[in-house]
């Protein structure tokens, strides 16, 4: 469900507008968004009183289990990064696989259709065969495994994040390592940029975009070391326009 600080006449307006069949609750006076303590105190003029954009995930004995929140009004989480956060299996998305050298490697993304401001996850899965491994970040003499996005106007770069590593002894040389084994999965979100032309980019239909970049590594089984290569990644994303129609001017905020 959703709460925001809108009448129940603005609400339907929006949900019937969008199609939207999820429950939409109204808090006119903010009294709920207070209490759960992410009210816009920035807010001003007919924005007062509206919450920070964002999700709490409550479970069924009401604690709040996590929360995401962001500071400014036109950044948000989607609802698929946040799924994709909490429960990885249930998550939709789109993934393609790529070929790689001595790896299985398959890019996913939690969302292909976005709107400036969105924060959405860009994922690697990377599945390697029994017995052999590659570097994690932080190891010294060796090459880690690493994914780099290229910049670009449209998006705002978020460092990737790495699974905890394994410790691998190295027997002919008497060295322990951090690597990764079997499948695990290297993680990288992004915002959408909101700039005046980033917005004005997209025109009244939007436009499709690549997200591009490289993965790093070097595979290694337990007698020998493959040479190390860099393989191309890349995501496609649609950027949509944002809904700046209003509400008819009878129900509006005053």
């Amino acid at each position: 469900m959703a709460i925001s600080y809108d009448s129940p006449a603005i609400l339907k307006d929006f949900a019937e507008r969008h199609k939207i069949e999820y429950l939409l609750l109204s808090d006119p006076d903010s009294k709920i968004i207070t209490r759960f303590g992410v009210l816009n105190t920035e807010a001003a003029g007919m924005t007062k009183g509206m919450a920070l954009p964002g999700y709490f995930f409550v479970d069924t004995s009401g604690s709040i289990r996590e929360k995401y929140f962001e500071v400014s009004y036109t950044d948000r989480f989607t609802g698929n990064n946040v799924l994709t956060r909490i429960f990885p299996e249930l998550a939709e998305g789109v993934s393609h696989a790529v070929e790689a050298p001595h790896i299985s490697l398959e890019l996913r993304q939690s969302d292909s259709t976005v709107f400036p401001g969105n924060r959405i996850s860009l994922t690697a899965r990377i599945d390697l065969p029994p017995g052999v491994h590659v570097y994690a970040p932080g190891v010294t003499g060796y090459k880690p495994i690493q994914l780099e996005i290229s910049p670009s106007p449209e998006i705002q770069l978020i460092p990737p994040t790495y699974p905890a590593a394994k410790i691998l002894y190295l027997e002919a040389i008497k060295e322990k390592v951090p690597v990764f084994s079997g499948k695990f999965q290297i993680a990288s979100d992004l915002k959408i940029a909101a700039t005046p032309d980033v917005m004005k980019s997209l025109g009244e239909k939007g436009r499709t975009i690549s997200v591009t970049g490289q993965l790093s590594y070097q595979a290694c089984d337990m007698t020998k070391c493959f040479v190390p290569t860099s393989v191309p990644v890349n995501w496609q994303l649609e950027i949509l326009p944002l809904d700046r129609q209003r509400s008819p001017e009878a129900i509006r905020h005053r």
